[in-house]
């Protein structure tokens, strides 16, 4: 047998579809001892060995190498659980259009808080920056960027901004997801033109609707640095399953330099005094929208079966 590292890119009904180093992409089964052993659960981003044999020219994933990071649903009291979205994740990019359709930010922090409950880093992008005025996209960016968060400006009609995010993606295993209708096939088919993604096909693999894919998928990016986009249909359903409400506030980085200054150790930063948080909101140190977004979050986080919508 001849063996050969590899990355999972999909997988459907026992069959994977991995690619290996050399750029070579096969069909591979799990090998029995390791559904034995427990490391059947396989997921896309996974890296494994893979080996043919030489008689059948079959693959078969012989070893699952460890994982780096995990984009996973939370199962109840905080640990992980059983659905894992993509392994090895570099970071999470949530794109947002400024118009058509028309940005939510609280949406866009239940993104943010997702890469942030499963400690990943995360960017912003802002795209159809033409459909706005300048003032409305620095208005729109500016508590992600106090907040510590790279925001992306873009726009594929005019060519704006796409060679920094490109530099952004290259090299690094990113989870794409935002609402339907964003442009996020049209900006990756402006960015990487190898790819050729239909139009809609990653808005619509997210929507609630007609899904045009199961689970996630890998992308490899058309670029001699390499790197791989996560195609993530199943992202808006992770939600922050299980997540102990009294976590939510250390996944807005804004409010961690305050954390453990309260008053009262087990502070909830809404209607307790002495409250080092609420001060700050109060001062403009912290901005007031994220801060009701983080309110409106903590009360709906004590239901661990809720889902974000």
């Amino acid at each position: 047998m001849s063996a050969a590292r590899a990355v999972v890119l999909s997988g459907t009904g026992g069959v994977w579809t991995v690619r290996t180093e050399a750029g070579e992409t096969h069909a591979a089964t799990l090998r029995g001892r390791l559904k034995q052993a427990g490391r059947s659960k396989l997921a896309v981003g996974d890296e494994v060995t893979v080996e043919r044999d030489a008689r059948s020219g079959a693959w078969t994933i012989t070893h699952i190498h460890e994982r780096r990071s995990v984009l996973s649903r939370r199962a109840p009291g905080g640990a992980r659980g059983e659905r894992i979205v993509a392994a090895n994740v570099d970071q999470v990019v949530v794109v947002f259009a400024m118009a058509k359709p028309e940005p939510h930010a609280r949406m866009l922090d239940r993104f943010l808080v997702i890469a942030e409950g499963n400690g990943l880093s995360a960017r912003v992008v802002l795209n159809k920056v033409e459909l706005a005025t300048p003032a409305d996209v620095d208005a729109l960016a500016a508590p992600y960027e106090a907040a510590g968060y790279p925001v992306h400006r873009t726009s594929v009609k005019q060519q704006i901004g796409l060679k920094a995010l490109r530099n952004a993606l290259v090299g690094k295993v990113s989870a794409l997801t935002g609402p339907s209708g964003v442009g996020k096939s049209s900006l990756l088919n402006a960015l990487f033109g190898g790819l050729r993604l239909r139009t809609g096909e990653i808005s619509e693999s997210v929507n609630k609707g007609r899904h045009t894919t199961v689970g996630a998928v890998l992308v490899p990016l058309d670029d001699p640095a390499g790197g791989y986009v996560v195609d993530t249909p199943g992202l808006r359903e992770v939600g922050l399953w299980g997540l102990p409400p009294e976590h939510l506030d250390h996944c807005f980085p804004e409010f961690r330099p305050y954390l453990g200054q309260c008053r009262f150790q087990d502070c909830a930063h809404d209607a307790e005094p002495a409250c080092a948080v609420r001060a700050a909101v109060l001062s403009g140190a912290v901005s007031r929208a994220r801060y009701e977004s983080y309110r409106k979050l903590r009360a709906e986080t004590p239901d661990p079966t809720r889902h974000w919508e």
